[in-house]
């Protein structure tokens, strides 16, 4: 063992490397993805990893990986979970061979999501064990048990690291490379009785995973990873996750009387005789937990099951927030109501008040090209523009306002064609990056081909995953593993289901974009224009555009038009940044007095 400072991501990734992990599949999506891009990283060239189009077809990689006797991973954040749990349903009721860890990265806050879906929840529906790590060592020595206890009841698992879990750091003992495991699948053993789900088969394994996960529950109950901690009075906390890291700080650093203290680590199936033996201590609990009051709900079904006359306070009870983080000074004060405990002095200075800065396209985003080409087309007309998961989410912001919907990834073609549906004389517009078109727009393209709406799919093509750091996808011509292959062409996919007018168009030629829109849109029935640009960042700037004072009249347009964070005011005159400019010269093309162009080199 030798120690490292890893973000819990890298920790998570590094344990499933040292415990003979074989394929690894996932979707990039916050807070999850540094995981699987660990394991690409340093793994020595014998795992197989790859970003699947979307979480559904890695969960579906993974189960043939693992009935074939393969240590198998699966990453993704929570809403990813729902693309994949039409297979992982089911796979729940077939089992499977070599260990899976489902991990499913969840977001109170939400940070950078939009839900905040609690995996525990779902882990209880789908009835598959669920780990819950309280900081980055947890996670990275959970990974180890999560693989065995997935072998040995021949069950998917479920790891549900939170966001402070995934991106704080800490220093952890991590294994030698002598320490690894060297895992070896046998390959698939054909067996129709077992892989071939048929109501039977399903009713006959729904009743073997009944039994099983009370086995668990009490496997679960002499789990290390539950702790109970005396207390000095007849008081109880029980906490998960970052939330009993936040609870403990606040304990060890209090005076006086504490408090009894559970922690619960393994939340499904729940540790139903570990429960018992802490209420059975105490008159009066509080819970803290984040997101949704699942531990508190198994608590009072504990007390009622076994008759056990404890009083449970927390979200259920309002004494808990019933949404958003538990942020230490949050925890803070529900102990200290909970223990009628004085609030401590803020010793802390004021903190200064911050500028606002909202989100924004960056400074040369082909997106702001692409969305005020379409929004000076539409001009007067009346027109929906639905919008998808992405970079592109932020056309909604103040000048742009071209983002009238955003439901989730791939929704925005279905709901163009519902609108168009209701108020046929709209122009209805859908717009969707290059990954998510691959990942779940393409069959919201053939319904509308095949039922004849009438729409414009808009393709925001910059030929990467930006919003989650520039992932590769089947458009890209390269995979995870670093290898080439053939580029999947959106304009080929476009034409082959039936979209008869499909048109490339540069979003930065203003002029001809207007034109290219204003045509395509006047077309009958479903249409597609792929704006082609590469994203901002992935490319070295061009000159920077510079005003001319002496031309400039001040009206501002370049400003109020696109809203782009390069474009400033200086001294009360309109400036362009040189340190965020890229040379894209959208605003020199809106500019009305030619006041705006490239900077001369000195």
């Amino acid at each position: 063992m030798h120690k490292e400072f890893l973000m819990g991501n890298e920790a998570i990734g590094k344990a499933c490397i040292a415990a003979g992990v074989n394929v690894v599949a996932g979707y990039p999506g916050t807070p999850s993805t540094e995981v699987l891009e660990t394991i690409a990283k340093e793994n020595d060239g014998s795992v197989y990893v790859e970003w699947s189009v979307n979480e559904k077809a890695a969960l579906e990689v993974a189960a043939g990986a693992s009935y074939s006797g393969a240590r198998t991973l699966v990453t993704m954040k929570h809403v990813g979970l729902n693309v994949a749990s039409d297979p992982l349903m089911s796979l729940e009721y077939v089992g499977v061979e070599g260990g899976m860890v489902v991990l499913v990265a969840d977001d109170p806050g939400p940070i950078s999501s939009q839900t905040e879906q609690d995996t525990r929840t779902f882990a209880e529906y789908s009835k598959v064990p669920c780990f819950d790590p309280s900081d980055a060592k947890e996670a990275y020595e959970m990974i180890f048990e999560a693989f065995e206890l997935s072998e040995k009841y021949k069950t998917p698992v479920f790891m549900r690291p939170t966001t402070r879990v995934c991106h704080s750091y800490q220093s952890i003992d991590v294994r030698d490379y002598a320490e690894y495991e060297d895992h070896r699948p046998e390959g698939f053993v054909k067996d129709s009785k077992r892989w071939v789900i048929f109501p039977k088969l399903s009713y006959a394994n729904h009743a073997k995973i009944e039994v099983r996960n009370e086995e668990i529950s009490n496997e679960f109950s002499s789990n290390e990873r539950n702790v109970i901690t005396a207390g000095d009075v007849r008081k109880g906390i029980v906490a998960q996750g970052i939330s009993y890291a936040n609870v403990k700080d606040i304990l060890d650093n209090s005076e006086g009387d504490k408090p009894a203290l559970l922690k619960i680590s393994t939340p499904f199936p729940f540790p139903e005789k570990l429960a018992c033996e802490f209420l059975k201590g105490v008159d009066e609990i509080l819970v803290v937990e984040e997101l949704d009051p699942y531990i508190e709900r198994h608590l009072l079904l504990v007390c009622g099951k076994y008759g056990i006359n404890v009083k449970i306070t927390g979200k259920l009870t309002g004494s808990v927030a019933r949404s958003g983080e538990n942020m230490p000074d949050l925890v803070q004060k529900y102990i200290n109501e909970f223990m009628g405990w004085e609030s401590a002095p803020c010793a802390l200075p004021e903190t200064p008040e911050l500028p606002v800065r909202p989100p924004v396209l960056c400074a040369g985003c082909p997106h702001r090209a692409s969305f005020y080409a379409v929004k000076k087309a539409m001009k007067g007309k009346e027109t929906i523009f639905a919008g998808d998961i992405g970079c592109y989410t932020l056309g909604n912001a103040m000048p742009l306002d071209m983002v009238d919907t955003c439901l989730c990834m791939g929704a925005g073609l279905g709901i163009a064609q519902g609108v168009g549906r209701v108020k046929p004389d709209t122009k209805c517009f859908a717009f969707v990056g290059d990954s998510t078109f691959f990942a779940s727009a393409i069959t919201g393209v053939v319904n509308a081909v095949y039922n004849q709406a009438d729409m414009t799919l808009v393709v925001l093509d910059n030929s990467t995953t930006a919003m989650t750091g520039h992932q590769p996808h089947p458009g890209t011509g390269h995979t995870m593993m670093g290898e080439f292959t053939d580029k999947i062409d959106i304009e080929n996919i476009l034409r082959g289901i039936g979209v008869e007018t499909v048109v490339k168009q540069d979003p930065f030629k203003l002029d001809e974009a207007v034109e290219t829109v204003k045509k395509v849109a006047d077309e009958p029935g479903v249409k597609a224009i792929i704006f082609e640009a590469p994203c901002a960042v992935l490319f070295k700037p061009e000159t920077p555009y510079e005003v001319d004072l002496d031309k400039c009249v001040d009206c501002k347009m370049c400003i109020r038009e696109i809203g782009c964070p390069g474009v400033v005011l200086k001294d009360g005159h309109v400036a362009v940044d040189p340190a965020l400019c890229n040379g894209c010269g959208l605003c020199s093309q809106i500019c009305p007095c030619s006041a705006i162009g490239k900077a001369v080199k000195g």
